[in-house]
């Protein structure tokens, strides 16, 4: 169930803004796209994600459509589900926000999965969805694209399925939103070299591996 409170404390709200969006307005908002939530691999990106009342529910709709189609198949339900988790960004300036939204979104993961399998749940996947939440799910300022406080960049993962196995790409997100372009290295005329492509990618590794 989604957190129906709206405002936290009045200097909240004064200092930023902060009036959480009611589950109402969530789902109506996110009926707008339905299609597009109960696809496994969507991409949702919130950039003031609050405790995450929208990212709650686009993960409840994709699990949905997980179990919907993979209940018959521990290994098949565990791959799709982590393909799902792993389409879900937010950017939240308050860190206390973001600590809730990842606990949050981990709880509904976590509840879905043991639900589904009980005993069976590997803890190994459930430790690979917490460290890929404190990826996806960052603290950072979504007007100046970096983390609160300093000016290193907010860094995202991308999530790349290969099979039983993920790599991870990393981006700098302020090219990622303005669709420009980071500055690469000089060419033969000394002339610096703009480059879409990700700062560091990873070995492709088993996603139940990933912790």
């Amino acid at each position: 169930m989604t957190n129906t409170k709206q405002v936290k404390t009045k200097k909240r709200v004064a200092d930023h803004g902060e009036v959480f969006t009611n589950d109402r307005e969530v789902n109506a908002m996110l009926d707008l796209v339905k299609h597009e939530t109960e696809r496994i691999d969507s991409r949702f990106l919130e950039p003031a994600c609050g405790n995450g009342n929208f990212l709650a529910e686009v993960l409840r709709r994709k699990l949905e459509r997980v179990d919907s189609r993979y209940s018959k198949s521990q290994l098949e339900w565990e791959r799709y589900a982590f393909i799902a988790l792993s389409s879900i960004y937010g950017v939240e300036i308050l860190q206390d926000n973001t600590i809730e939204c990842q606990n949050r979104l981990f709880d509904i993961f976590s509840k879905s999965y043991l639900k589904m399998f009980g005993v069976n749940a590997k803890m190994e996947l459930l430790k690979g969805v917490r460290f890929l939440l404190e990826k996806n799910i960052i603290w950072g300022d979504a007007t100046n694209y970096c983390i609160p406080n300093t000016t290193k960049p907010i860094i995202f993962c991308e999530w790349i399925p290969i099979g039983d196995f993920i790599q991870r790409k990393d981006w700098v997100y302020e090219f990622l939103a303005e669709g420009s372009y980071q500055i690469s290295i000089f060419d033969e005329n000394n002339e610096a070299q703009n480059f879409d492509k990700s700062i560091k990618d990873y070995k492709p590794i088993h996603f139940l591996k990933l912790r």
